[in-house]
C-alpha cells in the first residue's frame, strides 16, 4: 500500500512541527495581551450553512460529506443533495458567526475571538497551495466603531514583528468607496463586481491590462480611464491628506466613511514602526465585506501575509440581526514557510551502555530537566559514530554518554 498522504496534505517531520509550534506561540502571546480569548469550532459544518453564500468562492472547493447510514448503491437520479448533510470548513469564519449565533448569551459585547485550526478547501494541488491548511484568525464582533480596525491591524502587525517579519507594509481601503468610485464614474450597480474583479488584477498585469479585460467585458472605456484618473490622485496619501482627498475625489461617499477612514490613517500613523498605506485599489474577494478592508504585505514576496475587514451583514444572515463584526486572518503556512526551520534548541541526549543501571540513566536524565531543558534517553545500539549522526539529524545539541563505570556523567555538544 502506499505510504504517501492524501493528495494535497502533507506529514509534518518534528523540525517543520516546532517552527509552528514556535510561531503559534508567539503569536498567541500577542493576542492574548490584546485581550483575544481563543475558541475552538468543530471541522465539520451543516451543509446548508457552507453552501449559504457566506465564503464566496470557496464554496466551489467544498469537500461534501456523505450522510451517515446510505446504503452501498444508491437509486439512479438521486440528487446529490439528498445524499450530504455534512462538509469541512473551508474558513474560520462560517463558523465563527454560527459559533458566536450559538454562544451569545453566555460572551461578552464585544467579543474579540481568537482562532486557529486547519481548513479544507478541494484545490488543485500545487507548490504551496494545500487541500488542508492552517488557519489563523482574530475578530471583534459587536463593535461598531473603528476601534475594532484600528486594534486588529495593531495587534496582527504586533505579532507578525514578534515572530521575526519585520518590513512589513499595511495596505488600507474600503468597500464603501470602492462601490463610490464606482458608481461616481456611471458604472451601473450590475457591474461593480466585474469592475471589482479587474481592479483587484492590478498589481499583477498593470492599468493596461486591466483595462482590456474590463472593456473586453463590456464596461464603458471612458469608465474606466476615469476611475484610472480618481485612483491615481489617491495613490500615496499622507494620512492627514487621506479624508480630504477622499471627499474631493469621491463627493458622493457618505461622511461617516470618510471620518472614519481618516480616524484610522491617524492612528496608524501613530504606531511606532508601522508602515502604511491608503491603497484604492485593494479590493478583496470575499463578497460579506461591508467597510474598511486592509493586508499585509511584504517585499520579498507577491502574495499578502494577513487580511480581512468588516463584515457586519455576516452574522445577521443566520441570527436574524445584524451584528457589527471585523477580522483580521493570518497567512498561517505563509509565514512559516518564509521563516524557515527554527535554529535547534537546546538538547541532550543521555545515551546508555547496557550495564548502566536505569536508575542511574534516569537520575542523570531528571537532572537535565530539572533546569528546564530536553532530555530523551536512549540505548547504545550500532555503531557509534552512525548513531551520533541519527542523534544530530533528530535535532539534539549534546550528548551524555553513560558507561558502567562513569563516575561523573560530562555532558558535550553533537556535531563536534
Amino acid at each position: 500500500m502506499d505510504n504517501s498522504p492524501a493528495r494535497g496534505t502533507r506529514d509534518l517531520l518534528p523540525s517543520a512541527v516546532a517552527t509552528r509550534d514556535h510561531v503559534l506561540a508567539t503569536i498567541t502571546d500577542v493576542y492574548h495581551r490584546f485581550g483575544f480569548q481563543r475558541i475552538e469550532t468543530p471541522a465539520l459544518e451543516d451543509i446548508n450553512r457552507l453552501t449559504g453564500g457566506q465564503g464566496g468562492e470557496n464554496e466551489k472547493l467544498l469537500f461534501q460529506i456523505l450522510r451517515r447510514g446510505l446504503p452501498p448503491v444508491v437509486e439512479a437520479d438521486t440528487p446529490l443533495a439528498d445524499l450530504i448533510d455534512f462538509g469541512l470548513r473551508f474558513d474560520l469564519t462560517v463558523p465563527l458567526t454560527r459559533f458566536y449565533g450559538n454562544n451569545q448569551a453566555a460572551l461578552p459585547t464585544p467579543f474579540r475571538s481568537f482562532q486557529f485550526g486547519p481548513v479544507w478547501r478541494a484545490e488543485r494541488p500545487a507548490k504551496g497551495r494545500y487541500r488542508q491548511f492552517y488557519q489563523c484568525d482574530i475578530d471583534v464582533i459587536g463593535e461598531a466603531s473603528v476601534l475594532a480596525e484600528v486594534e486588529l491591524i495593531e495587534a496582527t502587525t504586533e505579532a507578525l514583528a514578534a515572530v521575526g517579519l519585520s518590513g512589513t507594509t499595511v495596505r488600507l481601503s474600503d468597500r464603501r468607496y470602492l462601490s463610490a468610485l464606482a458608481a461616481a464614474v456611471g458604472l451601473e450597480e450590475s457591474a461593480w463586481s466585474t469592475f471589482f474583479i479587474g481592479l483587484d488584477k492590478l498589481d499583477k498585469i498593470g492599468w493596461d491590462g486591466v483595462r482590456a479585460e474590463l472593456v473586453g467585458r463590456d464596461l464603458p472605456a471612458a469608465a474606466v480611464d476615469a476611475a484610472r484618473e480618481r485612483i491615481e490622485s489617491l495613490t500615496g496619501l499622507a494620512a492627514d491628506k487621506v479624508a480630504d482627498t477622499l471627499a474631493d475625489v469621491v463627493p458622493a461617499l457618505a461622511e461617516d466613511v470618510v471620518a472614519d477612514l481618516g480616524t484610522v490613517a491617524g492612528c496608524l500613523d501613530e504606531l511606532p514602526g508601522l508602515t502604511w498605506e491608503f491603497d484604492p485599489t485593494l479590493v478583496r474577494g470575499m463578497g460579506y465585506y461591508t467597510g474598511q478592508i486592509f493586508e499585509v504585505g511584504h517585499p520579498s514576496v507577491s502574495y499578502s501575509l494577513a487580511g480581512g475587514g468588516r463584515y457586519d451583514k455576516l452574522i445577521g444572515r443566520s441570527l436574524g440581526k445584524d451584528v457589527p463584526a471585523c477580522g483580521f486572518s493570518i497567512g498561517f503556512e505563509r509565514i512559516v514557510d518564509m521563516l524557515g526551520e527554527l535554529p535547534r534548541k537546546d538538547s541532550v541526549a543521555v545515551l546508555f551502555e547496557s550495564d548502566v543501571p536505569l536508575a542511574t540513566v534516569f537520575r542523570v536524565a531528571r537532572e537535565v530537566r530539572s533546569g528546564g531543558r530536553t532530555a530523551a534517553v536512549q540505548p547504545r545500539s550500532g555503531k557509534f559514530g552512525a548513531q551520533l549522526g541519527r542523534l544530530e539529524a533528530a535535532g539534539y545539541t549534546s550528548l551524555i554518554h553513560l558507561k558502567a563505570d562513569t563516575v561523573e556523567p560530562e555532558e558535550r555538544p553533537l556535531g563536534k
